[in-house]
């Protein structure tokens, strides 16, 4: 009875993901899947990098610096599988250029596009000049004024809120600033070596704080101070973690892009996809029978299950990230058949049918956990060093692999239980059989 309730239960539950897909997209605003540039377009943004007071040798490093700087941040606000890349260009004069391109998919509100560029902060820590003061300050800029940066954002590992201090009744919300190994190493020397020299924390070119150095500090943390707010100083600590840039950047070009694949690439994945279930369904209908049957069903909740995750999560479709929905479609109907074949070889021996079915998932589970688990590995390598294409494929197959275990494991065997029918005799042996035979 309870078996039955659960099979009920689930294709219930089924039966309303199937309505949301079909009946709400026809009636209502239905929010449609988020795709790709490759697939969908968008917005393409061209900055130049002001990389006057770099040392050359440093170049390289700060437009890698800056590039994942500005991935991290579009990230922030919500828009996946952007492609961020630098190049370097010729100006009008000749002189070679360093650039950074920007593509946000399915961003096409330049000014919103701009707005998530726009509001990331340069971070520079830079030494007051010997014989100058901050009295000059009115006349003189801050290149006159303060020596070229000496530790920029590229050095930053991360900042967050502390109160410290007391400013009347209240603690003064202040920025503290952790810097990684290197920018931990260069700002103990520069204390180290300039004791009692003033230097000041630039934020956009504007100084913030102007601090005297008193002693060494080794620990590698720095304090932005000033008459900031909480939320201020949170919104700053926010904005310095995910978005200090190495580099000054000026924005060159807007462009909003249509995508590389469009419309068609769409059609004939989703094609694809529907011909290939097709196919897989008549294999194992004519092949495996009633498991066949049983694993077809399983296949339609864990594609359904699968697109409300997406939809869910917001997973961003890519061409690749379509490609790794159809594998992981290939994998789940793999782990049926294994089940298939255990129960089929349990059956053989003689066994009722409900024991037949537990210990057939029971031989077949190791075999379903190993190379599941072999096949999340994989995805959780290529989500962890891949590129941003190579991210959405690696979560599109993951997020498969993982539904694929519960609907192989718990799905397929409830209804299998459900049935009740004993396959030792008559036509139901023929329902639990496979093949021509």
């Amino acid at each position: 009875m309870l078996q039955k309730r659960v099979t009920a239960l689930v294709v219930l539950l089924v039966g309303a993901g199937i309505g949301y897909f079909v009946y709400g997209a026809q009636m209502y605003e239905w929010r449609p899947f988020r795709l790709g540039l490759d697939l969908s377009g968008g917005t393409q943004l061209v900055y130049r990098a002001d990389i006057g007071a770099i040392p050359s040798s440093d170049v390289a490093d700060s437009m890698s610096a800056l590039r994942d700087t500005i991935e991290r941040r579009v990230n922030l606000f919500g828009v996946a599988e952007p492609i961020v890349q630098t190049q370097r260009a010729s100006a009008v004069t000749g002189t070679p250029e360093e650039r950074l391109l920007v593509e946000l998919p399915g961003v096409t509100d330049t000014e919103r596009a701009i707005a998530l560029i726009g509001q990331t902060p340069v971070l520079e820590f830079r030494m007051l000049k010997e014989g100058r003061s901050l009295g000059e300050a009115a006349s003189s800029t801050i290149n006159d004024l303060f020596e070229p940066a000496a530790i920029t954002g590229k050095d930053l590992k991360n900042a967050e809120l502390q109160f410290q201090g007391q400013t009347g009744m209240l603690n003064e919300p202040v920025v503290v600033l952790h810097f990684n190994s290197a920018g931990s190493q260069m700002f103990a020397d520069l204390t180290q070596q300039n004791v009692g020299r003033i230097f000041g924390i630039f934020l956009d070119g504007i100084a913030i704080s102007t601090p005297v150095i008193r002693e060494v500090i080794p620990d590698g943390t720095a304090v932005i101070s000033g008459s900031f707010s909480p939320d201020e100083a949170k919104t700053l600590a926010r904005d310095l973690t995910y978005g200090a840039l190495p580099v000054p950047i000026e924005l060159v070009s807007t462009q909003t892009v249509s995508g590389t694949l469009g419309d068609l690439a769409v059609r004939q994945g989703i094609a694809a996809g529907l011909w290939g279930v097709l196919a897989v369904i008549i294999f194992m209908t004519l092949w495996y029978r009633l498991p066949g049957v049983i694993a077809s069903v399983a296949l339609l909740i864990y594609i359904v299950a699968v697109l409300a995750l997406f939809q869910l999560i917001s997973v961003t479709l890519t061409a690749a990230g379509i490609a790794a929905f159809i594998l992981s479609i290939g994998m789940a109907v793999d782990a049926n058949i294994l089940i298939s074949e255990r129960i089929k070889e349990e059956l053989s021996y003689g066994k009722e049918t409900s024991e037949a079915i537990r210990d057939g998932f029971g031989r077949a589970w190791p075999s379903i956990r190993d190379s599941n688990i072999s096949s999340m590995i994989t995805a959780v390598i290529l989500f962890w060093f891949g590129t941003s294409l190579i991210k959405g494929f690696a979560l599109v197959f993951g997020i498969g692999v993982l539904v694929s275990i519960i609907t192989a494991s718990s799905v397929s065997r409830t209804f299998l239980l459900a049935l009740g029918i004993d396959a030792r005799h008559g036509w139901r042996r023929f329902l639990f059989g496979s093949g021509i035979k």
